[in-house]
């Protein structure tokens, strides 16, 4: 008897430690946070940069190649937002930055990535409301616009696309619909609809925030393919839906629905053969 309490105490340590490791590894702080998006790119010989926008300093990862006309920005999701249901995080950069894989993943092209307010760069000026009801204000868009026109004069590009991940995707369209410049915009589980999403969600509207699906009629001349993951819980099919389904968006679109994707799955690994049937795929009205 008192050697299996001994065996079910170990047990209940062993456990307890594990539970712990486990929350470290779903936690870590911000620190290791950066450390892990800086040994990324420099996996690929990508440098850091912050670029200042307006009230904010924006980190970038990008290399030293010139662009051929085009460079292609990815920007980063929502990032760490909220520790729990009802705490927000004190810092939102990511743990897993799936924006940065995959521009570290694209197979051709000058490509660049870029993080969002607040994220691995601290600025005076940020508060927890920039990556929880106001993440996609008009004060955050236009300072990711900025920062966009500073990565593309650094590789002297003519045009851009954009490549926004989940809440990145938002961003990219606003930032999109206000410039001229804009080749394609592409979204990857994207959050299209903030206000379908909260209320599927049944979580607090996004009351300080622009709403990416008011902008799709300025987005009508814009190209655009958007990937949904048919298994993705975090944003379903239906907001990317709702987006498309404003009157004035335009026909060259495509929405693409990926079997056995979630949001986060199985992007990355497939992502060298996704961008090249986008590249090699005109696009045509949404069917």
């Amino acid at each position: 008897m008192r050697n299996a309490l001994q065996l079910t105490g170990r047990a209940a340590v062993a456990l307890l430690l594990c539970v712990l490791l486990a929350a470290c590894v779903a936690l870590p702080d911000p620190a290791a946070r950066r450390l892990n998006a800086d040994s990324l790119a420099a996996g690929r010989g990508w440098q850091p940069l912050d670029l200042p926008a307006g009230p904010f300093l924006l980190r970038a990862y990008a290399s030293s190649e010139r662009a051929v006309g085009t460079l292609t920005i990815y920007i980063e999701g929502d990032g760490l937002a909220w520790v729990t249901a009802s705490r927000p995080s004190d810092d939102p950069t990511p743990g897993d930055p799936l924006a940065l894989r995959l521009a570290l993943a694209q197979p051709a092209g000058a490509a660049a990535y870029l993080a969002r307010p607040c994220q691995y760069v601290h600025s005076p000026a940020c508060s927890v409301r920039d990556w929880t009801d106001g993440r996609f204000s008009a004060k955050v868009v236009a300072a990711s616009s900025r920062a966009v026109d500073q990565l593309k004069a650094r590789a002297g590009a003519e045009r851009i696309v954009l490549v926004g991940y989940s809440g990145g995707g938002a961003i990219a369209a606003l930032v999109a619909a206000g410039r001229d410049d804009v080749e394609r915009l592409v979204t990857v589980a994207g959050n299209l609809d903030h206000v379908i999403w909260t209320r599927l969600h049944r979580v607090t509207p996004l009351s300080a925030s622009l709403n990416a699906a008011d902008v799709a009629a300025a987005l009508a001349p814009v190209p655009q393919w958007h990937w949904v993951g048919d298994r993705d819980d975090v944003l379903p099919e239906q907001v990317v839906r709702a987006f498309l389904a404003r009157p004035g968006g335009g026909t060259a679109r495509r929405m693409q629905v990926m079997p056995e994707f979630d949001h986060r799955c199985c992007w990355v690994e497939h992502w060298p053969d996704l961008w090249q049937q986008m590249r090699g795929t005109p696009l045509e009205p949404l069917r």
